[in-house]
């Protein structure tokens, strides 16, 4: 009897198979999102998607999922904890030798794992309901995850724009499952920013242009990732030794004192990419790239945009005759796109020389003037 206590029960029934399957947090709301609209077509309008062209091709379809899978009445919104244990964020980061990749993506790729895991959760509804029409997506398609997993009750959305979960912050993925039968929803939580403006603040490249709105062309992790053409050179000196994305916004956010780390083997950090050198990454050949990182999110951006970051972060890092050499070196056999950020890289290098002796000479000059004259 498919009635509304059948559903009520299905829905914890739901609840329990999707920890079970080892998802942090699940909830379920309706299809609606027509207050997003105007917000999302304004962010679109001010070009905030940058080169990020399919944004600006699926349009509105994003606030509407019974677009995507017609007849859809209720989406199932799940959480899944990446962040290790032992992160090594803040050694990471303090030393400008170092290259810093987003936490997020120092292990194994996340979507296979959470479709997988969706498909799953879906196969166990599908004997309960013989009617059932889903489908799961993991960042696999046009749609707004985050007001949806606010509407399900799995946090707010904070300024930074990322759902905030005040047992778990915000280092976690987004999945969905949209299904055609009329569940019980979740109770959303309220917004608990309050005051704070960290994350606006915090930004290296002041990407947080409002609270709740993020101009994507000034973010780090589209221009280390999403971006493939030329780092404009106003915000190369920003990036810092960031070379796949920023958790700045993250890191700085109160609610992620209570950051749950992950018990996932698939998200603990490789060797290679926990805690890694810039020049050992440099050395990667395109080959040597594709295999070290395979598997990982990292993959998707290419050897060239991987050489293309680092020279940045190169530039960035204190003078080294060693990273002179290797730049000069990587100039030799690299395309115009790298070559263009490697010019930048080593004027940046040469001019911290002569800062430094600039510097020295000003100190020689004032010891030679403080001296005693002896006849």
């Amino acid at each position: 009897m498919e009635n509304s206590a059948f559903y009520q029960q299905l829905a914890q029934k739901i609840e329990a198979w999707a920890l079970e399957l080892g998802f942090n947090g699940v909830g379920i709301c309706d299809t609606d999102l027509e207050s997003h609209e105007a917000a999302l077509l304004k962010w679109l309008d001010n070009g905030y998607h940058g080169t990020m062209d399919y944004m600006q091709r699926h349009g509105l379809m994003r606030a509407r999922a019974d677009e995507l899978l017609p007849g859809t009445l209720r989406v199932i919104s799940v959480r899944l904890d990446y962040l290790p244990h032992d992160a090594k964020i803040v050694s990471t980061m303090k030393d400008p030798t170092n290259a810093y990749i987003s936490r997020y993506a120092t292990g194994r790729d996340y979507h296979k794992m959470m479709r997988n895991r969706l498909k799953k959760l879906q196969q166990k509804i599908e004997i309960e309901v013989s009617h059932l029409i889903a489908r799961p997506f993991v960042d696999s398609a046009p749609i707004m995850e985050r007001p949806l997993a606010e509407k399900a009750g799995l946090g707010w959305v904070g300024k930074h724009s990322l759902i905030l979960n005040e047992q778990a912050g915000s280092f976690f993925f987004l999945g969905e499952l949209l299904v055609n039968i009329p569940l019980p929803v979740s109770s959303p939580v309220e917004d608990k920013c309050g005051k704070c403006v960290a994350c606006i603040t915090i930004c290296p490249t002041q990407a947080i242009v409002e609270p709740y709105v993020v101009d994507g062309r000034r973010c780090i992790s589209y221009l280390t990732i999403e971006h493939s053409g030329e780092i404009p050179l106003h915000f190369r000196k920003a990036i810092g030794n960031r070379i796949y994305g920023c958790d700045d916004c993250q890191l700085i956010c109160p609610w992620n004192k209570f950051a749950q780390a992950s018990v996932e083997d698939d998200f603990k950090p490789r060797k290679d990419l926990h805690s890694p050198q810039l020049l050992t990454l440099y050395t990667w050949s395109e080959e040597y790239f594709l295999k070290q990182t395979e598997g990982s999110a990292i993959r998707r951006i290419g050897h060239e945009r991987w050489l293309r970051n680092i020279s940045v972060a190169l530039g960035n890092a204190p003078y080294s005759d060693d990273i002179v050499q290797a730049l000069q070196e990587k100039k030799n056999d690299c395309s115009a796109l790298v070559q263009e950020h490697i010019d930048w890289a080593i004027e940046q290098q040469l001019a911290k020389v002569d800062l430094v002796n600039r510097k020295t000479n000003r100190l020689l000059k004032s010891v030679s003037i403080a001296m005693p004259q002896h006849s």
